[in-house]
């Protein structure tokens, strides 16, 4: 709760700061994201089209906790870290409006139940890991240091079930130090 707390007062602290209008691409960005994954969201840019973005927190809330999964199911959310390297740019001429995409890894921890223990609804930890690849619109607001984002993208894993796919979406709001 601590965590969440504090991103909220730094984004609170960017909504009333006033700035000249430009596109923070040489800075940190932090924020929070809702969507699959959920959580913390950090971007480092860097250069004049690229940026490292990194997402920690939950997986498995939005598009439904119970989900068949190799011979079993999952039945709960679980933790996500991810990481994406980006190439971005402006749309069309303004600063304001850019796009972005990139490709990276995902590492999962969830509760998997598997077929052979259902009848006494024991699970096992479950580590997987993947590739994942991400698009997205990012509107940056003129004369404040936030912006605000919408995403989507495609998980593919590796281990332990290689080929399980899963589609990744977000909105989310950045504060650009």
């Amino acid at each position: 709760m601590k965590p969440f707390f504090f991103i909220s007062i730094l984004l609170l602290i960017g909504l009333t700061t006033t700035r000249q209008a430009s596109a923070q691409t040489n800075n940190w960005a932090v924020g929070f994201r809702i969507g699959e994954p959920s959580g913390v969201n950090i971007r480092k840019y860097f250069g004049n089209n690229h940026a490292f973005d990194l997402n920690i927190g939950s997986f498995g809330g939005i598009y439904g906790t119970r989900r068949s999964y190799r011979k079993g199911v999952y039945k709960n959310v679980g933790l996500s870290a991810q990481g994406h390297y980006l190439w971005h740019g402006g749309i069309a001429k303004s600063q304001s409006f850019r796009y972005y995409y990139g490709f990276g890894g995902q590492l999962n921890s969830r509760r998997y139940y598997p077929d052979r223990f259902s009848a006494v609804n024991a699970f096992d930890n479950t580590i997987s890991v993947g590739g994942s690849g991400v698009g997205g619109l990012e509107y940056f607001s003129p004369n404040k240091p936030f912006s605000v984002f919408l995403e989507t993208g495609l998980y593919v894993e590796v281990i332990p079930a290689p080929f399980f796919l899963g589609l990744q979406s977000g909105l989310g709001v950045r504060l650009n130090l």
